[in-house]
């Protein structure tokens, strides 16, 4: 009983210094924040939105042309349900850390579920224009279907177009825990503020970054490793970082980046321009140009065990 009792008083200053840790805290600790939004919430609202972008890829509904309407019918109204209260919270965060008494988060949330569900239909025509890039860019895919159930470009691209939608009307939180939830599946990620148009394909896709203010044209194709980043960050009289304002590149249309290529800053790479494999570009290049850098030099030694055997 000795031996319990000094258990139980080790347990009782243990809880006592770790709650001592949660008092003046902002933004690490969620105690009576009944305001923000669900994280299992939303993952759920995207796999129900992946289902109506998808209809069937993933099993769990027997759709066929007799039932589909109502099955989507049955998926949208959940979908509105579900999101509009997680945007309702989203908004109500907004305003406890705004001091903001007048909103009407409700109204907002339910205009901006509305909305996102109208562009379902514009969604899913662009997500048709990638799985058909990566089908006409990839030697190794056999069909559609096999793109869409197992390539991780479409789950992140996918996300991107519904995150993006919700990002350009000002949701908080939502549209980065989408990204970032496409992020840990995939490997790829994509900030919602990006602008990313039709037929972009993602080649193997593990180690991509593109960032918030990246503009992205049509036919673009990227590989693994490649990164839109910023170059370097504005700060103000105190040191601080200056958020906001163009700092990623602009990739127009037709580009094609090879694996690992890093870009960096407020630069355009040109239509129809080609950017290497393992290059760091931080200029501009022109329309119709090739950008690579000067290859390794291999060295070749022969293994001792070789040279004993006479090869």
């Amino acid at each position: 009983m000795a031996k319990r009792r000094l258990i139980d008083k080790a347990l009782d200053k243990l809880v006592d210094d770790i709650t001592e840790t949660y008092e003046g805290d902002f933004g690490i600790n969620f105690i009576d924040a009944a305001n923000l939004p669900v994280r299992g919430k939303i993952i759920g609202v995207l796999d129900l939105l992946f289902e109506v972008l998808f209809p069937g890829h993933t099993g769990n509904k027997a759709i066929t042309r007799s039932n589909v309407r109502y099955i989507v019918g049955e998926l949208l109204s959940q979908v509105d349900g579900e999101l509009s209260e997680q945007i309702r919270r989203a908004y109500q965060y907004q305003c406890r850390i705004d001091n903001c008494s007048h909103c009407d988060c409700t109204v907002r949330a339910e205009k901006v579920t509305a909305e996102l569900l109208e562009e379902l239909p514009r969604i899913r025509e662009m997500l048709k224009g990638d799985v058909q890039a990566a089908y006409d860019g990839d030697p190794a895919a056999r069909s559609y279907e096999e793109i869409v159930m197992s390539y991780p470009c479409i789950i992140a691209i996918a996300t991107y177009r519904i995150a993006h939608e919700l990002h350009v009307r000002q949701v908080p939180l939502i549209p980065r825990i989408m990204s970032e939830c496409a992020h840990m599946r995939t490997g790829i990620d994509i900030h919602p503020g990006a602008t990313i148009g039709s037929h972009f394909f993602i080649d193997h896709g593990t180690g991509v970054v593109i960032g918030e203010t990246s503009i992205i044209g049509r036919n673009v194709k990227i590989y693994q490793g490649t990164t839109l980043g910023a170059l370097s960050f504005r700060r103000d009289e105190r040191g601080r970082i200056i958020k906001g304002g163009k700092r990623h590149p602009t990739i127009e249309d037709d580009v094609t980046i090879y694996a690992e290529a890093t870009i960096l800053g407020d630069v355009v790479i040109g239509k129809g321009a080609v950017i290497g494999g393992n290059t760091w570009v931080k200029e501009s290049v022109p329309a119709g140009m090739t950008v690579s850098s000067p290859g390794p030099e291999l060295v070749y030694r022969r293994h001792k065990a070789a040279k004993r055997n006479g090869n």
